[in-house]
């Protein structure tokens, strides 16, 4: 938020008289008040700014990954409005992470993310697993048969969701009238 020549002003009194208070000019009131006022309104506009730029956010993260690059600019343009990165935005840019303007934008969160599609193999208390972590442990008698994983369904490429469309064939030019005459004019 940037202040005028006269704002600041109106601003330094207010602040000596909060400091120090002594009777003010109906005039300095009055400044005070359309500064108050001027503030309050340019709250409120940055947060229906911060508002839409959420609504946006929501539907270029819906179509992610073919909208990245439009994701990438809106979040940047957010959190300069303010914009706490939500859980939702921290995982698209964990999943984006291999470009380096998402790259730029999780480091400027702050979050620490682990790497993609990397497993945890320490047990609770902190000891090391003594088997092969490829190898799965027998299944306890009395104990329920684990449900077979249903396998992911891959991320779809741009192309898929957004399909090339066939360009359509030019008008053809009608042929000019055989009694015309066409000429250049040099000069």
């Amino acid at each position: 938020m940037a202040f005028g020549a006269q704002e600041l002003r109106v601003l330094r009194r207010a602040l000596a008289l909060a400091l120090n208070p002594i009777p003010v000019s109906a005039q300095e009131a009055q400044d005070c008040l359309r500064l108050a006022e001027s503030l309050d309104e340019a709250m409120r506009e940055g947060a229906r700014l911060r508002a839409f730029l959420v609504a946006d956010l929501a539907r270029y993260r819906a179509a992610l990954p073919g909208t990245a690059t439009g994701y990438l600019a809106l979040l940047d343009e957010a959190l300069s409005a303010g914009h706490r990165p939500a859980a939702d935005d921290l995982a698209a840019l964990g999943a984006l992470r291999g470009n380096p303007a998402a790259a730029a934008l999780l480091a400027r969160c702050g979050p620490t993310l682990p790497a993609a599609r990397t497993h945890l193999h320490a047990l609770p208390g902190g000891r090391q697993p003594d088997r092969d972590p490829a190898q799965k442990p027998a299944p306890k008698p009395g104990s329920p048969q684990p449900t077979p994983a249903t396998p992911k369904r891959p991320v779809p490429t741009p192309g898929e969701v957004f399909p090339r469309r066939k360009p359509t064939p030019p008008a053809p030019s009608a042929p000019p009238a055989p009694d015309t005459r066409h000429h250049l004019a040099a000069g």
